[in-house]
């Protein structure tokens, strides 16, 4: 079982940045894709970004395209979030989730909070 482990949260104002990190532990060789996810109060879980960690491609949710970057160092199997012009709406607990042997996103860690202050 491979496992997660958020951080990097924190408290900034609007226009500020944050940088979050996503540690993977356990049978990382099995990992074939990485992602992130934010989650408000009383809302489902809202897809961010996500990698491949072969090849390293990318895809966005159009909500922070351009705003946020997503990266992932293999040798340290950790994947990074870098929040640029951050916005009230982006005050959320963050999450990172995983694939791997199967399509299913998994291995949830207990998240990393994220308040943007205006």
């Amino acid at each position: 079982q491979v496992q997660l482990v958020e951080s990097g949260g924190g408290l900034v104002q609007v226009g500020g940045s944050l940088r979050l990190s996503c540690a993977a532990s356990g049978p990382t060789y099995r990992l074939f894709a990485m992602a992130w996810f934010r989650q408000v109060p009383g809302k489902e879980r809202e897809f961010l970004a996500a990698i491949t960690i072969s090849g390293g491609i990318t895809r966005y949710a159009d909500s922070v395209k351009g705003r946020f970057t997503i990266s992932r160092d293999n040798a340290k199997n950790t994947m990074f979030l870098q929040m640029n012009d951050l916005k009230p709406e982006d005050t959320a607990v963050y999450h990172c989730g995983a694939k791997w042997g199967s399509e299913e996103w998994r291995g949830w860690g207990q998240g990393t909070q994220v308040t943007v202050s205006s």
